[in-house]
């Protein structure tokens, strides 16, 4: 992978940077490791890890060598969050997947021991809405059997509905280039 540089933080819709670049969003609930599996790719600290669920607030814009683009965006289901901050965050989300030409893919990032839940469902439908193809990476999956995670991949295959599901950690780094590959010849390539 080309190096990663990051670009900028955004909320709106006029302070996204403008770039001929595609991009992948990465999205997931807050504590399913979008961060840490972001900082592989980088191969050094780029995108901030919190101990605290919920702490990326802005979608945070990476630039991977003159190639493609990935956004980091905030982390969903993490109660602690008041009504008004909720919507603020629904809507630059759903701005941002709807309005921006460049997006290309959306990676969905979940913790391998959890299932598909009505949050990464409505993610997924409403990108897909847009013609905006989604994967699954299931992280943390150093933590499992070989047979777990074989396990874990069909069962998230059968409750996305989604083909493209990859198993990754980013303590052990296994799995992490196999998913910048898919990302880069399916999505940025084509």
């Amino acid at each position: 992978m080309p190096k990663m540089t990051f670009i900028k933080s955004a909320v709106k819709f006029s302070e996204f940077p403008v770039h001929p670049l595609k991009e992948i969003a990465v999205a997931g609930r807050s504590n399913a490791g979008k961060s840490s599996i972001i900082n592989v790719w980088a191969r050094e600290k780029i995108a901030k890890v919190s101990q605290t669920p919920g702490k990326t607030r802005l979608l945070n814009f990476f630039g991977v060598g003159k190639n493609y683009c990935l956004v980091d965006m905030p982390g969903y289901g993490f109660a602690s969050r008041g009504g008004d901050e909720v919507k603020s965050w629904k809507k630059m989300i759903e701005g941002y997947l709807s309005q921006r030409p460049q997006l290309v893919g959306l990676m969905l990032v979940i913790d391998m021991a959890r299932e598909w839940q009505d949050d990464e469902e409505a993610i997924a439908q409403y990108v897909m809405k847009h013609d905006i193809p989604v994967a699954v990476v299931l992280t943390k999956c150093d933590k499992f059997s070989k047979n777990d995670i074989e396990k874990a991949i069909t069962r998230m295959k059968l409750q996305s509905r989604l083909e493209d599901v990859f198993a990754a950690s980013s303590q052990t780094k296994k799995g992490c280039d196999e998913v910048e590959e898919f990302m880069y010849k399916v999505w940025v390539k084509s």
